[in-house]
């Protein structure tokens, strides 16, 4: 079993943090495109070759992201409609996000079998989140539902700030 530790800079304007090692070391690193349409986060291995990519679909009625492992489409979270509280559901092959989600405190399954868990780090400054890997295989699948579950609830802490103003 490994763990992994995402941490994002609160005030990184360009969407640039990594992923981290229990001993400190950088293993991933994650960019995000800033005012980049489609928005996208590009996720890289120590070699700077990407393994990853979340992407926004811009023109869909409903927000819509897809995530893609090692240039394959593994699968795509979508929002869905919803009149009182913001719903979400994750399409896969076999693949399954159990718990709440939306707080980072859940378990990803592949065909039934916990392949990975994910809490928030409390008393942290900017989002942190712990990644417990249970099968390597999945690993980077993984790190890209993290970030891509991340970046869902971003654009909708975005959404219901602009309907407020």
């Amino acid at each position: 079993m490994e763990q992994l530790y995402i941490k994002q800079k609160v005030f990184s304007l360009s969407g640039k943090f990594t992923v981290k090692n229990q001993e400190g070391k950088d293993v991933y690193y994650v960019e995000g495109s800033f005012m980049q349409i489609p928005k996208s986060f590009s996720v890289k291995n120590s070699n700077s070759e990407e393994v990853a990519r979340i992407t926004k679909k811009v023109f869909s009625f409903l927000p819509k992201f897809f995530v893609e492992v090692n240039g394959r489409e593994v699968l795509t979270i979508k929002k869905e409609l919803s009149f009182f509280k913001a719903r979400y559901s994750i399409e896969a092959a076999g693949v399954e996000v159990r718990g709440n989600w939306l707080d980072m405190d859940f378990q990803v399954l592949q065909y039934g079998e916990v392949v990975g868990q994910v809490s928030k780090e409390w008393f942290t400054w900017g989002d942190s989140y712990k990644v417990q890997i249970l099968n390597e295989e999945m690993e980077k699948m993984i790190i890209a539902i993290v970030i891509a579950i991340d970046c869902v609830k971003a654009d909708e802490a975005a959404a219901s700030s602009a309907s407020v103003n």
